[in-house]
């Protein structure tokens, strides 16, 4: 069987009949819709992501990446994105996974590959679009099977991670994931930033101590930060702080007070303002349009 119709049919048969499911295999979630979505931000953790039919835009920035069946999109740091379907239907419905990488995994493969890896330590965009091969998509294929072996996931799951690890790394664009994993390199220092900020990014931030958290001087950082987020510090805390004020208010109901407060907002008209420039409309209004689009949700990473 063609593996890309047996990736459909695992999908159709866990995702039925639309909706996302994190799988028994931790790493992977499986997505599936039968019609176009809203523009949904969300948070990208470092992963790959397959499109096995339909198609999908994801908007980094200002920067908007397509993507397809054939190709993979991969994110190397914690990014926030706005993802869109833009291709879906009832006959050919959007279907897609996910795939949570694992910087050891990437470490220990890239020590002992002999990478043609630049060695001036640009930073590099930290999402990317690339042609996918016979070999990952194989790989991937032999991940997601184990969802109808689970008695197999315990042995068979670090090995076949592995394997896509490897298989990724190999792909055009391999060398970009591999600098993460390079130790000391200005990739892996602003990755180290973006996870401080994600965890605390409720707090006032101070990128002068974040500069010098890394052993970076401020004009140094804020080029490779950009480099990498294609933002600005601020801006990308500004960007998880209305992500997760959205999710708040989906997830627990609670008013656009109260979630302001809640990711680290003082003014709640500011607050208003900046949520309705990102979103394109008011909180409670977008909420409320949300929850009456029953696909409008999607998970991380897919």
């Amino acid at each position: 069987m063609d593996t890309y119709q047996r990736l459909c049919d695992l999908i159709d048969k866990y995702c039925e009949p639309d909706g996302s499911v994190r799988t028994d295999i931790d790493p992977v979630w499986l997505y599936r819709t039968s019609s176009p979505s809203l523009k949904v931000p969300t948070i990208y953790k470092p992963c790959l992501c397959l499109i096995v039919s339909g198609t999908k835009e994801v908007t980094l920035g200002h920067e908007v990446f397509c993507y397809q069946p054939g190709q993979l999109l991969a994110a190397s740091v914690d990014l926030p994105i706005v993802g869109h379907v833009t291709k879906a239907s009832s006959e050919i419905p959007y279907r897609s996974l996910s795939l949570d990488l694992d910087p050891q995994i990437l470490s220990e493969l890239v020590t002992s590959m002999n990478m043609d890896i630049a060695t001036d330590d640009e930073s590099t965009r930290g999402l990317f679009v690339e042609q996918t091969s016979a070999e990952l998509v194989n790989a991937v294929l032999r991940v997601v099977e184990l969802i109808e072996h689970p008695q197999e996931i315990p042995v068979m799951l670090p090995l076949l991670m592995r394997e896509v690890h490897y298989r990724l790394l190999q792909t055009g664009k391999g060398a970009l994931i591999a600098r993460l994993a390079m130790g000391g390199s200005n990739m892996q220092r602003i990755s180290t930033v973006l996870q401080v900020i994600k965890n605390n990014f409720e707090k006032p931030l101070r990128v002068e101590e974040l500069a010098r958290h890394v052993n970076m001087s401020p004009s140094s950082f804020h080029h490779h930060f950009k480099q990498v987020t294609a933002m600005s510090p601020l801006q990308y805390q500004k960007r998880l702080r209305l992500t997760a004020a959205r999710q708040i208010m989906l997830a627990e109901m609670k008013d656009a007070a109260s979630a302001a407060y809640a990711v680290g907002y003082e003014s709640t008209s500011q607050f208003s303002r900046e949520y309705a420039r990102m979103f394109g409309a008011p909180p409670m209004r977008d909420v409320t349009s949300i929850l009456t689009t029953s696909n409008a949700a999607m998970p991380t990473g897919i």
